[in-house]
């Protein structure tokens, strides 16, 4: 065939199989059901029923009661003749025998009659012959023997040897509601009405039994216990069923034994009550929940819990009253209550399970009514078979509603998943065992490339670097969920490649995932983590972090690894912030890092401490090899300019290089190289100072340490003590006895410390105003003791620091030691440094208030040292002037000093204040401060500390000068000056 042939004949076939196709479907699933639906209605309209017999003839009777059930057939039957003939007797719950009597009818000409009691309460029945009262049989629900046979719900009476108007005597026993009848059938009839009996009977169990296990596994599949309830609530009508056709005696073609059904028909009762009770509850739990009927849904589940243990106590008679009034207040209640539900929810599920649950209520309702009132003929019509089978019929239309509405819940679901799938901005995926991809939403395709399902580049390997897929595999094995940050290939807009967020699970034989982009996180997650360790100005570690590199490295050097560490500090840094602005002084902190660096060599670190101060760690490298890397380091730091924008600047950095010694603390350590720093920036040479292990200055520092160990580790000050300085009058000097107390120390072997070392170490220590109170309360105390010999003594100085000044719990303790020694308060003058009183001028200004107010004095010591000297002696009301000793020094090689000394002594005496010079060393500069008009003068020239022994044992201080010439030519150049020597108002009584 030709290639146009063949193309015009293939879309021809294709739609005559789709044609084909859709016929078939068409037959199948609607016009083959429609046949069969049609051929139904025509045969129950048109076509003989197979079981079509004639009906039967009641037989009158007369019935007596045997209320103490101890008759014989002789009286019983005297007894009867004595009663009207009726056709119907009923029982009202009687269980006593009833004796009843009938004659035998005429049967119809070639015909065999048989007379039938049909009653389903009838649980005993025996007849004789009326006349000779010869047994004709007995029967139960179990065994018949003679003419008395089994018949549908009922017994019947085989007629054989009995003539028509012969008499016949019967007992027959009723549990239940009861009614008495006899009717006449022709034999053959009551057959053809047994087989269909049988018939109806099969099939109701029958189909309701595979209706419940339908039901019951349908709940296993879906694990709904509701639907298991339901199935237990079919077989439960089915018994109910039973129990008002008839049959109930039989269970799945087994006879019930007869000792069972009293018991057994309480109990199904019962069951039914609670059953439908709890399976209401279970289907509209929610819908219960709105119609705000908890209390009464309460009270009747405790009616349910009463019913059922009456029904296992209680005899049948008893019970069934009880179960009535039970039924019918349940029943009006849950109608009721579905009524209200399904006009709440609307829902066509809920209206079939409603409707399923409503007919057996009702229907129930109506049977005791009927049988309460003896309305016999209504529960021929209506009774609990035919709501069984409406029930279980709307039961099924119920499940398949909700099989159809749980389908359309689950095709809305799927799509709005699907849309959900489509529009998540979280990249969804879907992965084979082999790493592929076989499904990717539109998210994933725009983080990995709308390539990501197209063969060839569909494999997890081609997108991601840092986790291959046999890694994935694994770790999917070892844990059902998996969550881990991966990177994917570098890329023109990412080129360190994206990072991205991964969270999968094994789902049988695929892997179901999510991933998002978390590339900007993580670098701000980095960024932190860096941030977190470093300097975000200079980018080199932060304090904590060069302090932790610091520790591990001490750790390390426990195992014989050198470590030397630089402390670098740039020198008059300050300068550039307050002339040109921190941004220039940032700038070039970031390149003196930068230069630094550079030098650094691997497992070097650097840290910034703070400001202007780094610290430099060199592990595993010794003081040799460290000195020429710190020595290049100034160089770089000092040898070219900084440029920012259109300035240069020149900066000069200082280093202290130690090697840290085996076990010391990273606190000890900085605290060394700092000092090394120090006389570094001190130095005039190369700005390097390195402290070899057995070098004095590091000697010197590491007794520092130790001694503030000391001062720490114990409340008690051990080895203090005091001695005193005498400082002599320049105009009177053998009329006063004035001095300065000094602070000594011993250490335990008897050796003195340098007072400057003690001075660092109490200050470093924290402990230095637990030192000054000790210093003032021992001055006071010394003071108190021995006032009588210190009549010549108009001022004894002390020193405070400026850690006491600035401490806010010394000044209160300081004050109240003044008050405690208020009576030798006045003798004492306190001494205040110029850069102590400008940290906190008010607060110095309150404190200097508060000691003229105790009597006591104070000086301003060092006194034209700092740059501000001359300011704040307008706010500061001191007594004396200590006159700094740099200027005292060698004064007279000096002019200049001479002219500062000179203009300080004029100012002071017209600021009212009396002047003291320090540090003066020999006669001549002692002559040149008398000359100037100095009023006191402190110094070697004059004595030496002194033990306070010897201040008393002096009559002025003058007693200490060596030099007689000295002392005689003060003595002639004194003049008088008043006793009161204080301006007015200046701290005397």
């Amino acid at each position: 065939m030709k290639p146009s042939a063949t193309s015009a004949v293939l879309p021809l076939w294709s739609r005559l199989h789709g044609a084909q196709e859709h016929a078939f479907a068409w037959l199948l699933v609607f016009a083959l059901p429609g046949a069969v639906l049609l051929l139904s209605v025509l045969a129950l309209w048109t076509w003989v029923p197979h079981y079509a017999h004639e009906g039967s003839l009641p037989v009158a009777m007369r019935v007596a009661e045997d209320r103490g059930g101890a008759q014989d057939p002789a009286s019983a039957l005297a007894a009867v003749a004595r009663e009207q003939p009726v056709l119907r007797r009923d029982t009202y719950l009687s269980e006593a025998p009833f004796w009843f009597s009938f004659t035998v009818p005429a049967a119809q000409p070639g015909r065999a009659a048989v007379l039938e009691f049909p009653s389903r309460h009838m649980i005993a029945l025996a007849c004789w012959d009326g006349e000779r009262l010869a047994p004709l049989g007995e029967a139960d629900r179990v065994r018949q023997q003679g003419q008395l046979f089994d018949s549908r719900a009922g017994f019947g009476l085989r007629l054989q040897g009995l003539a028509a108007g012969a008499p016949v005597l019967c007992r027959a026993r009723f549990i239940g509601p009861g009614r008495l009848t006899v009717q006449q059938w022709d034999e053959q009839a009551l057959q053809i009405a047994s087989q269909a009996f049988e018939r109806d009977a099969g099939l109701l169990e029958g189909g309701i039994l595979m209706l419940a296990l339908f039901v019951f596994i349908t709940a296993l599949i879906n694990r709904n216990p509701s639907y298991v309830l339901f199935a237990v609530w079919l077989l439960i009508n089915l018994r109910m069923g039973a129990l008002s056709a008839g049959w109930d005696q039989q269970w799945l073609g087994r006879t019930v034994p007869l000792d069972w059904l009293p018991r057994g028909r309480s109990v199904t009762i019962a069951l039914l009550y609670v059953v439908t009770f709890a399976l209401f509850r279970s289907l509209f739990r929610a819908e219960l929940a709105k119609c705000a009927a908890q209390r009464l849904l309460n009270a009747t589940q405790w009616s349910c819990v009463l019913l059922l243990a009456l029904s296992t106590t209680l005899s049948y008679a008893q019970f069934l009253p009880l179960a009535w009034l039970a039924t019918a207040f349940g029943s009006l209640l849950l109608v009721s209550m579905l009524v209200r539900i399904i006009m709440l929810t609307r829902s066509p599920v809920a209206a079939w399970y409603g409707a399923a649950i409503a007919v057996m209520l009702l229907s129930s309702l109506y049977e005791v009514v009927a049988a309460a009132f003896g309305l016999q003929g209504w529960i021929a019509s209506v009774n609990s078979v035919t709501a069984a089978l409406s029930s279980s019929l709307l039961a099924t239309m119920a499940i398949a509603a909700q099989l159809r509405q749980e389908h359309q819940q689950r095709v809305q679901a799927q799509d709005k998943l699907q849309h959900s799938f489509e529009v998540m901005p979280l990249g969804l995926f879907t992965l084979d065992l082999q790493g592929r991809f076989i499904a990717a939403n539109p998210a994933l395709r725009a983080a990995l490339g709308p390539a990501v399902l197209a063969h060839g580049s569909n494999h997890w390997d081609h997108h991601f670097t840092s986790m291959d897929w046999q890694r994935m595999l694994q770790s999917l094995s070892a844990q059902p969920v998996a969550e881990f940050e991966l990177a994917g290939h570098p890329g023109a807009r990412s080129p360190r490649g994206r990072r991205f967020l991964v969270r999968a699970s094994l789902a049988g034989e695929r892997i179901e995932g999510s991933l998002q982009d978390v590339t900007e996180r993580s670098l701000a997650i980095e960024r932190l983590q860096f941030l977190a360790h470093h300097d975000p100005l200079t980018q080199v570690l932060n304090r904590d972090a060069i302090r932790a590199e610091l520790d591990w490295a001490l750790h390390a050097s426990a195992a014989n690894h050198m470590l030397t560490l630089a402390y670098l500090d740039l020198d008059r840094f300050k300068l550039i912030n307050d002339l040109f602005g921190h941004y220039a002084g940032d700038e070039v902190l970031r390149q003196v890092c930068k230069r630094v660096g550079k030098l650094l060599q691997e497992g070097m670190h650097m840290g910034r401490m703070g400001g202007d101060e780094f610290i430099v760690l060199m592990p595993g490298t010794s003081l040799a090899q460290a000195a020429p890397i710190c020595q290049d380091m100034v160089d770089a730091i000092g040898s070219q300019s900084y440029q920012v924008g259109d300035r240069s600047f020149y900066v000069r950095g200082s280093i202290g290089l130690i090697e840290v010694a085996r076990g010391s603390s990273a606190k000890d350590a900085i605290s060394t190289a700092d000092r090394a720093c120090r006389e570094a920036k001190q130095s005039r040479g190369s700005h390097l100072v390195v402290f070899e292990r057995d070098s004095r200055a590091l000697q010197e520092h590491e007794a520092e340490i130790r001694l503030a160990g000391q001062l720490s580790a114990s409340d008690e000050l051990q080895g203090l003590y005091l001695e005193m300085q005498p400082i002599m009058s320049l105009r009177e000097p053998d009329q006063s006895l004035n001095f300065e107390v000094l602070l000594r120390m011993r250490d335990p072997d008897g050796r003195s410390v340098p007072t400057p070392r003690l001075i660092t170490a109490a200050e470093n220590s924290g402990r230095m105003g637990v030192i000054d109170r000790w210093v003032l309360r021992q001055t006071l105390a010394w003071v108190r003791a021995h006032e009588g010999r210190l009549q010549r003594t108009r001022f004894i100085c002390m020193n405070l620091s400026g850690a006491s000044l600035n401490d806010e719990c010394f000044v209160q303790d300081a004050v109240q030691l003044l008050r405690d020694y208020a009576d030798v308060a006045h003798r004492l003058c306190l001494e205040i440094t110029e850069s102590v009183a400008l940290h906190d001028l008010e607060n110095t200004q309150r404190f200097i208030a508060q000691v003229h107010g105790l009597g006591a004095k104070v000086a301003l010591d060092d006194f034209g040292a700092g740059y501000t000297s001359f300011s704040y002696l307008r706010d500061l009301r001191g007594d004396l002037l200590k006159i700094d000793g740099s200027f005292i020094v060698n004064m007279n090689q000096h002019p200049a000093n001479v002219a500062i000394v000179e203009a300080i002594v004029g100012l002071a005496r017209n600021l009212g204040m009396k002047t003291v010079a320090e540090w003066a060393e020999d006669d001549a500069t002692v002559q040149t401060l008398a000359e100037i008009g100095v009023d006191y003068v402190q110094g070697f020239a004059i004595a030496r500390a002194q033990a306070p022994e010897r201040m008393l044992e002096a009559h002025s201080s003058a007693d200490f000068v060596s030099d007689v010439s000295l002392l005689q030519s003060l003595l002639l150049q004194a003049w008088p000056v008043p006793q009161d020597w204080l301006p007015p108002g200046r701290g005397t009584h």
